[in-house]
């Protein structure tokens, strides 16, 4: 096979330093074998911290502010074109094993949904689609993070075909009939969480590809570690609490911020005037729910979670070793967005585009191709993997995907193909609706219809501690951030066609 194979492993919501290759409170060493073999990149952000958003990013190539899906609870529509499709013209097999999320959980007759309440736990219905879905001709798909109700579809069919016809003692009412109160040890055994099913359907069709000799584009999507905070055994008790590094607030460091900030850390904030649509708000509450034990073993149990992940992540790479593909595959490993686990005192996420929530793990592997055992400062953002898979494996990028081709940065020819990175969260239609910028110094974050903002020198001021936004001595320094984040507003443009005459 000489085209290149393109396997995407995917997590939910990690931390960019949980890498047990470069944090030493926490075990990750299939990870960290790609991150020997590979390069790791240290600036990698995420087009929007949530999860529709940057997932439909990553297959449209485009941001969400153009592709449409701007927000949870809103889909990617069908029409968009999708980097699977590009993939499939050219010959390639193209697959998706696990979450998606390209839709919301409800359905409407203008916005249908498959991924919703009830066809989401219609296994007879699941049991004969596995596509096409947004350009991938076979997907097996969930939507439930840990034991949540939304459990269903392909996931379900194969713990009853692996025995498991109790699975609904696992899950939370009404689908299933675990108790709510159980917290941290997940009593479902390893051999039928979902991160053994998504190694073991990703495994079974690379052996498919390999045998029909396929070139494929795969995405490996697990759920891990998103909240809430749950593992199996002995994943539960694979940390000491006690031994690990818990981050927290530093006083006054909310005191120059967007008012939203400082609330977070009140005991009953009332943020009913950013409510609009009449919807959830991720992030808008008190964030000091938790005792300092509880922050202790939340922190103990995200990282059970992402060791656990690892192992399966290193079946899947076992397998492309045994079936001799790992020479002529481009592995990528990443995550959605990043999370918060007390930084800034701050528990999951929200409209608080710190470095936590948004910048994230990336490493890229191709042996003999992209160098090994190197960390680069180079900026990526998840929008470039779609032009950029496409260009490394020699196939023509649409002109409507508004990402960047890193092919050259990531075979070590140059040094950089973006000088910035732009995140976007528009939660609201207009009452939350912000954009970030952020170069290799500095940091900007600019809200719609509002006079405050953030500026954060991330060189002088790693922990993002001291806003910038109202200092005085920084009032240059905000004009040409202001400036060039104008500029980076024009530049992602979309341009659906070159010119191609005086008129």
């Amino acid at each position: 096979m000489s085209k290149p194979n393109i396997l995407l492993i995917t997590s939910d919501q990690q931390h960019w330093n949980t890498l047990g290759a470069f944090n030493g409170e926490i075990s990750t060493p299939n990870l960290d074998r790609l991150v020997k073999q590979g390069t790791t990149y240290t600036k990698a952000y995420c087009p929007n911290p949530t999860c529709t958003p940057t997932r439909a990013s990553i297959v449209t190539g485009m941001y969400p502010s153009q592709h449409g899906a701007w927000t949870l609870g809103t889909k990617l529509l069908e029409d968009r074109h999708t980097v699977g499709e590009d993939f499939k013209q050219a010959g390639y097999r193209t697959g998706l094993i696990g979450k998606a999320h390209f839709q919301p959980l409800k359905s409407t007759e203008t916005y249908p949904s498959v991924e919703s309440y009830p066809i989401m736990q219609d296994l007879e219905y699941w049991k004969s689609f596995n596509g096409p879905f947004y350009g991938f001709d076979h997907v097996e798909l969930a939507r439930n993070h840990t034991n949540e109700a939304h459990v269903g579809q392909h996931y379900a069919i194969w713990m009853e075909q692996k025995g498991c016809t109790n699975w609904r003692d696992y899950f939370l009412p009404p689908t299933g009939t675990m108790d709510p109160s159980v917290l941290h040890k997940w009593p479902i055994p390893e051999q039928y969480h979902y991160n053994t099913w998504i190694a073991e359907r990703t495994n079974q069709l690379l052996e498919d590809y390999s045998q029909n000799e396929d070139s494929f584009f795969l995405w490996a999507s697990f759920f891990d570690p998103h909240p809430d905070y749950l593992v199996p055994e002995p994943w539960d008790t694979m940390y000491d609490p006690e031994q690990l590094t818990i981050p927290t607030v530093t006083p006054g460091e909310h005191d120059q911020n967007p008012p939203h900030f400082g609330m977070t850390q009140e005991p009953n904030p009332d943020f009913s005037h950013l409510l609009e649509s009449g919807f959830g708000i991720h992030g808008y509450h008190s964030h000091n729910r938790h005792s300092e034990s509880e922050r202790k073993q939340l922190v103990a149990t995200y990282y059970g979670m992402i060791s656990c992940m690892d192992k399966y992540i290193g079946r899947i790479l076992d397998k492309l070793d045994e079936l001799g593909l790992t020479d002529n595959t481009i592995v990528v490993f990443t995550t959605d967005h990043g999370h918060f686990f007390g930084q800034h005192g701050l528990q999951y996420k929200g409209g608080f585009h710190y470095e936590d929530l948004i910048k994230i793990p990336f490493i890229v592997r191709y042996p003999d191709h992209v160098p090994a055992d190197v960390q680069s400062p180079a900026i990526q953002s998840l929008v470039d993997l779609a032009p950029t898979f496409l260009s490394m494996a020699g196939i023509a990028v649409p002109h409507s995907m508004t990402g960047v081709d890193q092919s050259e940065v990531w075979l070590g020819k140059s040094d950089q193909a973006r000088d910035h990175a732009i995140c976007e969260f528009r939660h609201e239609a207009t009452t939350i609706h912000q954009k970030t910028y952020v170069d290799q110094r500095y940091k900007i974050t600019v809200y719609y219809n509002q006079t405050y903002g953030e500026i954060f020198d991330l060189q002088e001021d790693p922990g993002e501690l001291n806003n910038l936004w109202d200092d005085s001595k920084s009032a240059a320094l905000k004009t040409e951030l202001l400036l060039k984040y104008v500029w980076a507003e024009l530049g992602k443009e979309p341009l659906p066609m070159p010119r191609i005459w005086h008129a």
